[in-house]
């Protein structure tokens, strides 16, 4: 179900993005700069129509060093200009400033002690193209925009965190629960016409039929993980096996869609109160990333106010910190409609996911809107800073309101 707007009264300005790469800009804000001693390179590369981990494959297959030994800090749209930092060790300035990758452009490079890890950013900065949109209306989506710095955007995970089929959190409970031959059925099977293309429909829908063969030589070549997983499965019979030879990444980006899906859920719940406290709730200080448990709502809630903290929502996982009384209820039942407990995750294959907490909300940043136009028509471009981890498309889905279906989807 789409999720609930946190500006329902406003009516939107529709609209559409990413028209055009160029049209979506997003820069990566560093943590900390390289400090120009060490055994890793630090390097900001711009990228263009390529997703983070084949920018990085790429990468390592230019520089002839392993993927898994290059570090980065999050992950960046393909249908977009984007920069970012990644890590590489065991090279030099130079031969990174040479590296050559179609999409990927090497900006600088400088020395640094430590591998780059997840989450190891500032933020990220946007500026991003409204087009289809009528630039006079920009007037309009500036009392949203006051209306969002003032409460909090909803933290929730934009949908391109679940894949270009909307389906990787089912795959990731089908994962953690150790159900291997569905994990397969819902890789290589599934059919759904509002989403596959004429030919991965046909293959989809053989190997629903029993016709598993059939189903592997009609997969697209862009299908490779699929067709990896379903030819070994053809071969050996053993689905663990088959799933088992799925990149590591791969799989925690299953594991993540699920417990991006059931932190969404509680968003939406608490959406109406999305800058309130409640009696229980782990409050998130939005200065250190540290939660403390809310003993009095009422006490706590001028510094939820002044956006020094915010209600938090489960990142589920084995060793997730949980809220207390009506908070915790509410996660309960959320992780009930799921059929999911915190112990999942400690049999996630060879992963075990700890889990997190996440604040319901975040403050947009710097905030900017201009009304133009060029040679393609009018525009409104919005342009913002926002966390790690949060999702430009949510806040531009509360100005848009645009009916997300697979085919219009905002990603």
């Amino acid at each position: 179900m789409p999720l609930p707007y946190l500006t329902p009264s406003f009516p939107g300005i529709g609209g559409t993005i990413k028209n055009r790469p160029e049209d979506f800009f997003v820069q990566e804000l560093p943590l900390y700069e390289p400090s120009g001693e060490g055994e890793h390179v630090y390097c900001e590369i711009q990228k263009c129509g390529i997703t983070t981990i084949d920018a990085i494959d790429k990468l390592a297959k230019s520089l002839r060093v392993s993927a898994r030994d290059i570090g980065y800090a999050g992950m960046k749209d393909a249908q977009a200009v984007t920069r970012q930092m990644v890590s590489i060790p065991g090279i030099t300035e130079e031969q990174a400033m040479t590296a050559t990758v179609e999409g990927v452009q090497v900006l600088w490079a400088a020395r640094h002690a430590n591998k780059l890890r997840l989450g190891h950013l500032a933020g990220n900065r946007f500026a991003i193209k409204i087009r289809d949109v009528r630039p006079t209306d920009v007037v309009k989506v500036d009392g949203v925009f006051a209306d969002i710095r003032k409460r909090g955007m909803p933290n929730y995970f934009g949908e391109q965190r679940f894949g270009w089929r909307n389906d990787n959190d089912r795959v990731g409970a089908a994962y953690i629960r150790g159900a291997d031959a569905e994990v397969i059925r819902l890789l290589a099977g599934a059919p759904d016409p509002t989403v596959d293309d004429e030919e991965s429909l046909a293959a989809r829908t053989l190997y629903e039929q029993g016709d598993l063969q059939g189903a592997l030589n009609r997969l697209p070549r862009r299908l490779n993980v699929e067709a990896k997983v379903l030819g070994r499965f053809i071969r050996t019979g053993d689905a663990s096996a088959a799933v088992a030879i799925v990149d590591e990444r791969i799989r925690k980006i299953w594991i993540s869609a699920l417990q991006s899906r059931l932190f969404n859920d509680v968003v939406a719940t608490r959406i109406a109160g999305l800058n309130k406290l409640l009696d229980g709730d782990l409050a998130w200080k939005h200065e250190n990333g540290s939660a403390f448990i809310v003993e009095s709502a009422a006490v706590e809630q001028p510094r939820c106010d002044a956006f020094e903290i915010s209600p938090s929502g489960p990142m589920l996982g084995y060793r997730m910190s949980l809220p207390e009384r009506e908070a915790l209820a509410i996660e309960k039942a959320v992780f009930e409609a799921a059929g999911l407990t915190g112990d999942d995750f400690s049999r996630a294959g060879d992963l075990r996911i700890k889990g997190a907490r996440r604040p319901l909300r975040v403050q947009p940043g710097e905030c900017r809107l201009e009304a133009g136009s060029d040679e393609h028509g009018g525009f409104i471009t919005v342009a913002f800073t926002l966390p790690p981890g949060s999702f430009a498309t949510v806040l531009l889905r509360e100005f848009m309101k645009v009916a997300e279906t697979p085919t219009t989807r905002i990603q």
